[in-house]
């Protein structure tokens, strides 16, 4: 097996993807990519879009964390399986990780981006807009996760690693409501499972360059 995972320890998507890697102790090397990494030029050529992140095994690439899960799944698997046998229970989870990743990940990333602009401006535009569209994301979780352990039901998913790192991030930028037990709790939880707490840990030291200010928690 020669599998590298070229990315950033505090990328939200990179964390997705290292979530799987160690949720069935995968091998792989990490190939962390800075501004004086040795591997920048290789992941450049090999995913000119500047995207993490990039799973390569052997000669193959394989760009977007829920591709990359759904690959290792297929080409690698382990005594987790993130991903159902069952095509509708697939498609549920499916759903999910969607889900995370545009209507929670996404409002996050653009009051991010709207803080690493400098302009006043458009950091207040990126948290009001962030706000108004994580309070509904927050409410439909947190109906959709009563009486359920994990996003999808009991079993552990492609879903769930998708919702760590977006529920992570997302809590710093527009905290959950305290009436939402149900998401709070199952953000707790993802903090709690092995995989994630793994990845938070790593993560830790590059907790300044969260540019909306990391809170002193978690």
């Amino acid at each position: 097996m020669s599998l590298a995972l070229y990315g950033h320890p505090f990328s939200s998507y990179t964390q997705k993807a290292l979530i799987a890697l160690y949720e069935n102790a995968t091998p792989f090397e990490f190939r962390a990519i800075g501004p004086d990494s040795p591997h920048s030029a290789e992941w450049l050529r090999r995913w000119p879009l500047r995207k993490f992140p990039l799973l390569l095994d052997g000669e193959r690439h394989v760009a977007e964390s829920s591709i990359i899960i759904e690959y290792l799944q297929q080409a690698h698997p382990g005594p987790v399986t993130l991903l159902p046998a069952d095509p509708q229970a697939a498609l549920d989870v499916r759903f999910l990780d969607r889900f995370f990743d545009l209507h929670v990940m996404t409002p996050m990333q653009r009051a991010v981006d709207g803080a690493l602009s400098g302009d006043a401006a458009r950091r207040e535009e990126g948290l009001a807009w962030a706000a108004q569209k994580l309070d509904l994301a927050y409410a439909w979780l947190d109906e959709e996760l009563a009486g359920r352990t994990w996003a999808a039901g009991e079993d552990f998913t492609l879903a769930d690693c998708a919702a760590a790192p977006s529920l992570f991030y997302a809590d710093w930028t527009h905290r959950i409501p305290e009436a939402f037990a149900n998401l709070r709790a199952y953000r707790a939880r993802l903090l709690a499972r092995p995989s994630f707490a793994r990845a938070v840990e790593e993560a830790r030291p590059y907790r300044a360059f969260f540019p909306l200010g990391a809170p002193d928690r978690d």
